[in-house]
């Protein structure tokens, strides 16, 4: 498929008068001119229900023994539009394509060539389907002229679904990722043994009730070749072509409902040509196709609004079908094809077919309605209904208030506000020191380490507004367990969710300070056990590890609790600043060649901070509560 030998690309004059250097995208290639040739075999060496033409890009069902009798559905086009379109061939959709060479029309004589398998193959007569480009439409065309010339019964059915242009030139409306659900009704007629004529007439009817957009983020380029065109880093383009022909609009980047909100009042405007008419109360197959280059994430997204949008409009979805479809090599960019269906044309979008590329999705509608499950009720264990003293860390410094009771309600007072300011003192550094954990994470991970404890941060302190924390040491640890295995995310929250569960297990009915330090023996055995660190490694545990040393002070009678916790700070920042100079052997860090490990590890620095925020908490002056 191309722009048609001799066309004036729009794509080219928009890079015209630009002097910034275009460079040439790397391509996992093994020769420029080579690439269609060894992505056709690579196909058929992985689908055993495929075959090549000999001495053709040509490649067909290998079965073709059951086209006699049938009508059999060629199409085709250049390449660099996978899994379109050699990914459509299989029982229920074409029987073959012709591909040309990347962006490309085939030649006449592979298109005749195919034509004549088929036909010998006992083929009920050839439908051509035909994406409206003029070399396209010339090569398929003079193709279908010599094969009717040697008594061939052919026809040829052009798809022209692009919605871009509000008054169409004379060469009309593209054909674009539409085609595909052509492929699939054609399919499914011929499969059923339907004849050429009904057919053609009922492709030519379901085309004309279809419309498709594109919006792209980015250009493409065709292997060897710099990119077509260029988009700023703040720019969208709206309605360009699948070989990176000029759009209708440039418009700075939206958010994904913005986007398709665009998209969608540009495919439905009545004074576009082009448009598609869509009535409240009228059902539609969308198809929310990936260009090549979109993230899967962003396309989840972009069908997420798109079924939103639609239904806010009164569209009830019938189907919705979200991937790859027909691309544009790696241009990041995403096209909604809207067709307007009724009982019989949904059952021919839902018939069987074997190609490969046809998505296997349950017949339903698309629905932003569902019923979501009810999440199961936190099932009330030990700590949750802990009837102890209520000790908690204050106790550490000084024993409980006579006649203090420790509920599951909100707890109130002092011991409750020194909880708070303990947290609260935790939280602030914790949103200090996120630029920090960032820059440190950038060396060996993705640079979030600060963010993601700064969510931990946030989730403290919306709980602590929500209800006075509990001030028994179990049960604290248990709920700040929940909160960050839920709220905080990354393995970080898990391994912290890891060792508060355990290290809460040991603080249960117990008002010894050596319980903190059984407690923090048994959080760390927890995280070893599932995480599979040890200390040397370059983690978390490093500097947790050297704070649990000093800590086992604490279970010698008569030591200061407050001189053992600031001995484990102590220890636990040697610990996070001696972890740059280590080997990482867990981790995401373990992946990075120690060469490049220059800074201490941020989940270590993170925890000697919050060992040092515990220790300042405990010794400032108790705050006025609230």
């Amino acid at each position: 498929m191309s722009r048609g030998e001799g066309d004036s690309s729009p794509a080219s004059k928009r890079c015209a008068g630009s002097s910034a250097p275009m460079e040439t995208p790397k391509k996992l290639v093994n020769s420029v001119s080579g690439c269609a040739d060894d992505a056709l075999a690579g196909l058929v060496s992985c689908n055993p229900g495929l075959r090549l033409l000999q001495g053709h890009r040509v490649i067909l069902r290998d079965d073709l023994v059951a086209v006699r009798g049938r009508v059999a559905l060629l199409s085709g086009g250049g390449s660099g539009h996978e899994p379109a379109h050699a990914g459509y061939v299989g029982k229920g959709m074409l029987t073959g394509v012709v591909a040309g060479a990347v962006f490309t029309s085939p030649s006449v004589g592979s298109v005749l060539a195919a034509i004549r398998v088929l036909t010998q193959a006992g083929a009920a007569g050839i439908l051509l389907i035909v994406k409206n480009y003029t070399g396209d439409r010339l090569n398929f065309g003079m193709a279908l002229e010599r094969a009717r010339s040697e008594g061939a019964d052919v026809r040829m059915v052009v798809v022209g679904d692009d919605c871009a242009f509000a008054t169409p030139g004379k060469a009309g409306r593209r054909g674009i990722c539409g085609t595909v659900l052509i492929h699939k009704v054609a399919g499914a007629l011929a499969e059923a043994g339907a004849g050429l004529d009904e057919i053609v007439e009922k492709v030519t009817a379901a085309s004309k009730a279809m419309g498709t957009l594109g919006l792209s983020l980015s250009p493409c380029s065709i292997p060897g070749s710099k990119p077509s065109f260029r988009l700023a880093e703040d720019e969208m383009e709206l309605g360009l072509g699948i070989h990176g022909e000029a759009g209708v609009r440039r418009m700075k980047v939206l958010p994904a409902d913005e986007a398709v909100e665009t998209m969608l009042k540009h495919m439905t405007d009545p004074s576009n040509a082009s448009h598609i008419s869509l009535t409240p109360g009228c059902s539609v197959v969308l198809m929310v196709n990936n260009l090549g280059g979109l993230s899967c994430l962003e396309l989840g997204i972009v069908a997420g609004a798109a079924v939103s949008r639609l239904e806010s409009r009164g569209i009830r979805i019938a189907r919705a079908l979200v991937g790859c479809f027909m691309t544009a090599l790696e241009m990041a960019g995403v096209s909604l094809t809207l067709m307007v269906v009724d009982g019989e044309l949904l059952r021919l979008i839902d018939a069987k077919t074997m190609a490969m590329a046809w998505p296997n999705i349950p017949a339903g509608p698309a629905t932003t309605r569902r019923e979501e499950i009810l999440a199961p009720m936190d099932v009330p264990g030990k700590p949750m209904d802990e009837t102890g003293t209520g000790w908690e860390l204050k106790s550490l410094v000084t024993p409980p208030m006579p006649g203090f009771s420790s509920g599951m309600s909100c707890s109130a007072g002092p011991r409750a506000a020194q909880v708070e300011q303990v947290l609260e003192r935790v939280c602030s550094t914790l949103l200090d020191i996120q630029d920090k954990l960032n820059q440190l994470d950038r060396a060996a991970g993705d640079g979030d380490c600060g963010h993601t404890h700064a969510r931990a941060a946030h989730a403290i302190r919306e709980w602590m507004r929500s209800c006075p924390p509990p001030a028994a040491p179990s049960q604290l640890l248990s709920c700040l367990a929940d909160l960050l295995l839920e709220k905080m995310g990354g393995s970080s929250g898990v391994l912290y969710g890891l060792f508060l569960t355990a290290a809460a297990r040991s603080l249960r009915n117990r008002s010894d300070p050596a319980a903190w330090a059984d407690a923090v023996d048994s959080g760390i055995d927890a995280m070893q056990r599932y995480g599979g660190a040890a200390p040397g490694d370059r983690t978390m545990l490093d500097s947790l590890c050297a704070a649990a040393k000093a800590l086992h002070s604490l279970r010698i009678p008569g030591a200061d609790p407050l001189q053992v916790l600031e001995a484990a700070v102590q220890s636990a920042e040697v610990a996070a600043e001696a972890t740059k100079d280590m080997e990482a052997g867990a981790g995401r860090a373990s992946y990075i060649r120690s060469s490049r490990l220059e800074h201490p590890d941020p989940g270590a620095v993170a925890v000697a901070a919050v060992l040092g925020a515990v220790l300042g908490g405990l010794r400032d002056p108790l705050a006025t509560p609230h």
